[in-house]
């Protein structure tokens, strides 16, 4: 008899040993969870960790308050059918308290805001762990993440400063006011996330499957009509079929147009894709170091 793992199966004991190391090692963990394929694949895996008991932690959410409707209403669903307790915390009451300073201008956006709004939730909460959905192969400055990364007293992350990992044995020892990110999925890829989806029967938000939606071409970064998104002189709606690759505030989240509206028809399509699928995030176009920057100052 073959005992030998498929791979995917070796993805998920790594994923749910990661997972139960999180809940072992720290009193105050917590999930994030964005309503995106990453983040239900990893409440997912959380769920199979623990069966039948709950979660041991919950799901945080960083709202912007710029979400696709889909996104909230699946979000909310999702939660419910697994039995999750669900906390948001709203970038809103951080413009609103003085925390952050909206931007300004026709290419505004509140996703570099989170941060701030992430690190007030994990003081106020007093978590000493948050468990994210960043993958290895999405961009480079994720590349350099630990299973459990270390951030400082300040929520800082510095990348040369990381502990050795060896042997599958993680150090979560800590100073007071200190805390860490931890990515279970850390060595999945975008293909492995979708073959896993197919395997598990996962439901997903309809953002991901082919639709048709009016959308606009800024800079290359085709952006979907919404009232957060202000035209300027020269810009139009017009209607593609399109559908995301990955979900975020929608100011800055970029759709791809294609024709996949079924998981065999996306596993073929990104087989076959050489751009990575934050390659259509606005965000992440600002700076070469867009998503490092983001990250030292707190962001997952």
């Amino acid at each position: 008899m073959d005992y030998r793992l498929s791979h995917l199966q070796q993805l998920e004991a790594e994923a749910i040993y990661v997972i139960r190391e999180a809940a072992a090692q720290f009193k105050r963990p917590a999930m994030l969870f964005s309503g995106g394929k990453d983040s239900i694949t990893m409440a997912w895996l959380a769920r199979k960790a623990f069966w039948p008991a709950k979660l041991p932690f919950p799901l945080l959410h960083v709202d912007t308050g710029h979400n696709f409707p889909e996104t909230i209403e699946y979000r909310d669903q999702f939660v419910a059918d697994i039995g999750a307790r669900l906390i948001v915390s709203y970038v809103q009451d951080s413009i609103d308290s003085g925390r952050v300073v909206e931007e300004k201008g026709y290419n505004k956006s509140r996703n570099g805001l989170q941060s701030v709004t992430l690190l007030d939730a994990i003081e106020s909460n007093k978590f000493d762990a948050c468990l994210g959905g960043g993958r290895r192969d999405e961009e480079k400055a994720r590349a350099k993440e630990r299973f459990f990364s270390h951030r400082d007293e300040f929520g800082q992350w510095d990348p040369k400063n990381q502990r050795p990992e060896l042997w599958d044995l993680f150090n979560g020892r800590m100073h007071p006011g200190e805390n860490f990110r931890v990515f279970p999925i850390s060595n999945w890829t975008e293909l492995d996330v979708w073959m896993y989806i197919r395997q598990e029967n996962i439901p997903l938000p309809n953002l991901y499957f082919s639709h048709k939606r009016r959308v606009v071409d800024r800079e290359g970064v085709l952006l979907a009509e919404t009232p957060f998104i202000s035209l300027v002189s020269g810009e139009s709606y017009e209607e593609r079929t399109i559908r995301f690759r990955t979900i975020g505030d929608a100011t800055c989240t970029g759709a791809i147009e294609s024709d996949s509206a079924d998981i065999d028809a996306i596993i073929e399509e990104i087989s076959a894709s050489r751009i990575t699928e934050r390659g259509g995030r606005a965000d992440d176009k600002r700076s070469e170091s867009a998503m490092e920057d983001r990250k030292k100052q707190g962001y997952f």
